[in-house]
């Protein structure tokens, strides 16, 4: 039988509308029935549990959104409800295999707990700017069907000693309460070098309680996601913590292709040159390739075409390169 602290949290999270924690707890329960010997009990409770999101996700009611951050989190944590999956995110395939693990040990994670195994949820995503990670954590909470929260960490740092670490406490007993997935993005300002010769104590101090946080066993399982394009600039203790750890590159000419084709509709694009615009593409990211193929399709609907050709697309791709040549040359 469940203990008295199961129960409390069970009503909890009911009056709070979440529903997500309500069935972690009940599956919590069905892991400890199972350690038990009472597999059919933990069956059933497993059963009632995808009845009862099943019958959450056909309901023809209106959604309740997810629960904003409040008090002292309202200003730490931004709510982003993903409609992404990672069909939509264009990847190599074996990124996509390694978040596929990922997503399968989260939505198995009572099969886990059952033999005293938790997911992995500590991933660090490392990669040039626009090369997907962001939208890559989107869609892991679209997959998983849980909320995204992004650490905002102009408002985590401060110059206050013990103030940064104190928010730190904040948002790590967040993940050990509510169930969700926490995006640390620009990583490298929270988890740079100890040793680094601009640092100062404070910041140590933070990367210590980082570290220390990290360790803390969870039973919401909450997917902590660090990503940063500097992966150069963060402490080697840091790699000890994570799960995995995913590099993103610039994409490849067949990810080209797809990006593209992705963002030209819903206009018609016959007989496209792709070796052209693949070599036009050379250097520029995910972000930019997919904003170049933006920008030509709206024009096209401006001009009043249906259709969008190879120079359309390669004059949008060379402003991109140039707007990253003239960025280069300011810096």
């Amino acid at each position: 039988m469940s203990n008295a602290k199961q129960i409390l949290a069970m009503l909890r999270s009911r009056a709070e509308g979440d529903d997500e924690q309500f069935y972690s707890i009940a599956l919590q329960v069905a892991a400890a029935e199972a350690r038990q010997g009472r597999r059919d009990t933990a069956n059933d409770l497993r059963a009632a549990v995808d009845t009862a999101r099943a019958a959450r996700g056909v309901s023809p009611s209106i959604p309740i959104a997810f629960a904003r951050p409040r008090g002292d989190l309202e200003g730490l944590l931004d709510l982003r409800e993903s409609t992404v999956t990672l069909a939509d995110v264009i990847l190599p395939a074996a990124v996509s295999e390694r978040l596929g693990n990922a997503i399968l040990q989260q939505r198995r994670r009572d099969w886990l707990r059952e033999h005293g195994k938790a997911p992995n949820r500590r991933l660090l995503f490392v990669g040039p700017p626009g090369s997907g990670k962001t939208m890559t954590a989107e869609a892991l909470a679209g997959e998983l069907k849980l909320p995204l929260f992004i650490i905002r960490l102009e408002a985590l740092i401060t110059r206050f000693m013990g103030e940064t670490a104190a928010k730190l406490r904040l948002v790590f007993d967040e993940t050990l309460r509510r169930r969700a997935v926490y995006l640390f993005d620009e990583f490298d300002a929270v988890g740079g070098h100890r040793t680094a010769s601009n640092d100062v104590a404070e910041m140590r101090r933070v990367l210590n309680s980082f570290l220390q946080f990290m360790e803390e066993k969870s039973a919401t399982d909450s997917p902590l996601v660090a990503a940063t394009n500097h992966p150069e600039l963060l402490d080697r203790a840091l790699l000890r913590r994570f799960d995995d750890v995913i590099e993103f590159e610039l994409p490849s000419a067949e990810q080209v292709r797809a990006v593209v084709k992705a963002n030209l509709k819903p206009l018609k694009y016959p007989r496209l040159a792709w070796s052209t615009i693949e070599k036009a593409a050379r250097g520029l990211s995910q972000a930019e390739i997919a904003r170049a193929a933006d920008e030509a399709v709206k024009a096209a609907i401006l001009d009043q075409c249906d259709q969008i050709t190879t120079p359309d697309i390669t004059a949008r791709l060379a402003e991109r390169q140039a707007m990253r040549t003239a960025f280069s040359a300011k810096h």
